[in-house]
């Protein structure tokens, strides 16, 4: 096998992950693997960076779909550069700063709401924080 592959082992063993989980992975088109003259699956060294921002989005929260949109359009053919990587945590910066607004939102609340004592689904700002109409009281208001 020339040194420019590695084995499902070697990756593996590098990038921490069990080998069931490359071989999700590659189901799920997350990754590629080629065979061998032995028709033992092989990767591309480059393979290890890919597997490294697919933990990495995982870890913030990005759908294993949102994260296979992204590598689809990286090369298939070269190693990604600093310019692809760029452009895909770019398109995930607007989603996760969102995300990170709604849960600091959500911690601050969560004292005040434990406080409070309500437990009432209908008037917790936390279950139902869009519910403006609320303070109106109970029942249909738009009718």
């Amino acid at each position: 096998m020339p040194n420019s592959y590695l084995s499902v082992g070697q990756v593996a063993e590098r990038s921490g992950l069990p080998v069931s989980t490359l071989h999700f992975y590659e189901r799920k088109g997350l990754i590629a693997a080629q065979r061998n003259s032995a028709n033992h699956r092989v990767y591309r060294r480059d393979v290890l960076r890919r597997v490294t921002v697919i933990k990495v989005a995982q870890s913030a929260g990005i759908s294993l779909s949102e994260i296979a949109q992204a590598l689809s359009s990286l090369p298939t053919d070269s190693v990604p550069d600093t310019e692809d990587w760029g452009r895909i945590s770019r398109a995930w910066h607007d989603d996760l700063t969102l995300r990170i607004e709604t849960l600091t939102g959500l911690r601050d609340k969560m004292a005040t709401c434990i406080g409070c004592g309500c437990l009432s689904v209908k008037r917790c700002p936390l279950v139902n924080a869009d519910d403006h109409l609320a303070a109106e009281g109970q029942g249909a208001r738009l009718l």
